[in-house]
């Protein structure tokens, strides 16, 4: 018998790389602080917030791939933007982590890459706000997105959208959300709702479990039953691999709600681990995922530098060295401002493009993938600018 499903901690050749690494155009800016000074005939002093030192071997892990793919796009900029990385041990203590942006601060830094725990990214902002600086943290929380705080990583928000209009685009608006009763489920339920408010689909239905195995099995037959009363043509699953995706998978299309009957949509990534594509149930289901073809080409660089795959967010240290030689690039006189961080046309990155929202929000370019025969499809592509199909 299950128990309880355990909670997981969410996370080309050089030139040419280097040579998309540049800001897409300027456009109009909103409003914002000029950002801290700093002498543009010396390296830009930017810190690097880390995971180092909480006791914890995934943290370390983490730490160094954060490391290891920021010290890659500090090299391949080098032509161009002069970077003067400090790395700083966080832990995941948020009162460390303020006292780290503190001394960063202090030591000159002109911009914050990390840390990345939401509440830690939150200590930290908050410490360094009446400074000056912005924080790019490589969090995806959203709830401590605002102020001087940005969030890089992928968002819920930002995936919901790019699904829900998909949905609406294919015939398949008419949503049924399946969520677990976390904070994590909740958090998925609530994007999707925003969402689909603005993307022409349509909420038809809500259906929580309880985050146990005898709570997945106890709502399959609601599940059913609200799919077949509301008419929905899709369901959108918050549930990942380490939690009860495989039990849904399993038992929803056992008693008569399989891929054949209703549309399977994932809010999160449905390729991680890839044993996942193997599950019968989800054979035809959609998720969304980041340029499959700007990711393998970082991983396989990473791979050849480093001799091992790269964390699956170590990314965001590479896009956030972007972002900075792209607004040093720029030639503003306030770079580092929340006017010039938030720029409409956004920024190039290792997983595609990017953009920093006003709100402390991230939207990003994202294909949507749909599971064939195990393997995944693309079957619209992510957009490689802002503007057009895709946001």
């Amino acid at each position: 018998m299950v128990s309880v499903f355990p909670l997981c901690r969410k996370a080309a050749k050089s030139a040419a790389l280097a040579a998309a690494l540049v800001l897409f155009g300027c456009g109009p800016m909103p409003n914002g602080g000029s950002g801290p000074a700093f002498d543009r005939s010396k390296p830009v002093p930017v810190a690097l917030l880390l995971p180092s030192g909480s006791g914890n071997a995934g943290d370390e892990t983490l730490a160094r791939g954060l490391k290891q793919a920021a010290d890659m796009a500090v090299a391949d900029v080098a032509g161009s933007v002069k970077i003067d990385l400090r790395v700083y041990n966080a832990g995941s203590d948020p009162t460390l982590a303020a006292q780290m942006a503190t001394q960063a601060a202090d030591e000159g830094a002109v911009i914050i890459l990390g840390p990345v725990f939401g509440d830690s990214a939150n200590a930290a902002g908050l410490a360094v706000r009446g400074k000056g600086l912005n924080v790019l943290s490589f969090s995806n929380n959203t709830d401590v997105a605002g102020g001087n705080v940005f969030v890089l990583g992928q968002t819920f928000q930002n995936t919901a959208r790019r699904l829900t209009a998909y949905a609406a685009r294919a015939g398949k608006g008419n949503i049924l959300i399946v969520h677990d009763k976390t904070p994590q489920g909740d958090l998925g339920q609530r994007a999707i709702e925003t969402a689909a408010a603005s993307t022409g689909a349509r909420i038809v239905g809500t259906v929580p479990y309880d985050f146990t195995g005898p709570g997945v099995t106890a709502a399959v037959p609601t599940i059913v039953s609200t799919a077949q009363s509301t008419g929905a043509s899709s369901m959108m699953l918050t549930a990942d691999s380490a939690g009860a995706l495989p039990l849904l998978a399993q038992l929803l299309p056992e008693q008569g709600l399989g891929p054949s009957a209703i549309q399977y949509i994932g809010l999160t990534r449905w390729d991680i681990p890839s044993a996942t594509l193997a599950l019968p149930g989800l054979q035809g289901g959609w998720f969304a995922l980041p340029d499959p073809g700007l990711s393998a080409q970082f991983q396989s660089r990473y791979a050849a530098a480093y001799g091992q795959s790269p964390h699956p967010i170590a990314g965001l240290a590479y896009d956030g060295i972007a972002a900075v030689a792209a607004l040093v690039k720029s030639g503003r006189s306030d770079p580092f401002s929340a006017a010039s961080l938030t720029q409409p046309a956004g920024f190039a990155g290792v997983n595609g493009v990017f953009r920093l929202r006003p709100d402390g929000t991230n939207e990003r370019g994202l294909a949507v993938a749909q599971i064939q025969n195990g393997q995944v499809v693309v079957i619209d592509p992510a957009p490689r600018s802002f503007g057009g199909a895709g946001f």
